[in-house]
């Protein structure tokens, strides 16, 4: 699958927005991704994700890891089905006081190779956050993963990346934003409070 078919999912899913975006990392933007249109259709959340699984098969080998953890909400969907298809069990982190924690009764065994897998990594701060906890809690971190990269290789998250895409759109700092942009009020469709 390369890019342009990434892209395809999301077009046709409704889940490629334009506009003026509140990013849960802050930034503004002109693009917002929003995965959950793609996600809601299983076909397509098997596609992705059977994809991403064979480019990690591909160079882990074929038993890569032996547990998917993802940030919620973004994430649990597609480590779900990454899960899926490496045949491991999934789990994800929550927000608990500004921090991701493990709750409903997750764990993850000491020395537990682990898969953190998003769907959208701008900044990479939820990803990091997410990867912290897995170590806080005894796993260690063998790659991340996710279906669009908006960094475009550009971020870095101390573990090597997956993606489906590569998908460079500009984000502001919100004393950065261009004129077109000023004219615009932002959207906030993300799920992390920003307030």
């Amino acid at each position: 699958m390369n890019r342009e078919d990434v892209l395809r999912h999301y077009r046709e899913s409704g889940a490629l927005l334009e506009g003026h975006f509140l990013l849960t990392s802050g930034l503004h933007s002109p693009v917002y991704m929003q995965s959950a249109r793609v996600l809601m259709h299983p076909e397509r959340a098997d596609a992705l994700c059977k994809a991403l699984a064979d480019a990690i098969r591909a160079k882990l080998g074929p038993k890569p890891v032996d547990l998917v953890c993802s940030p919620a909400m973004g994430g649990v969907v597609v480590g779900y089905e990454l899960a899926r298809q490496l045949g491991v069990p999934s789990i994800f982190t929550e927000r608990v006081d500004g921090k991701f924690t493990l709750r409903r009764g997750f764990d993850i065994p000491k020395g537990a190779r682990v898969l953190m897998a998003e769907d959208v990594v701008t900044t990479g701060k939820s990803s990091r956050e997410c990867i912290d906890c897995i170590s806080a809690h005894g796993g260690v971190t063998v790659a991340a993963s996710c279906i669009v990269d908006r960094s475009d290789g550009e971020v870095d998250l101390g573990v090597p990346l997956f993606s489906l895409c590569g998908f460079k759109v500009p984000a502001y700092r919100e004393d950065e934003l261009p004129p077109e942009l000023q004219k615009i009020p932002a959207i906030k469709p993300g799920s992390r409070n920003l307030a």
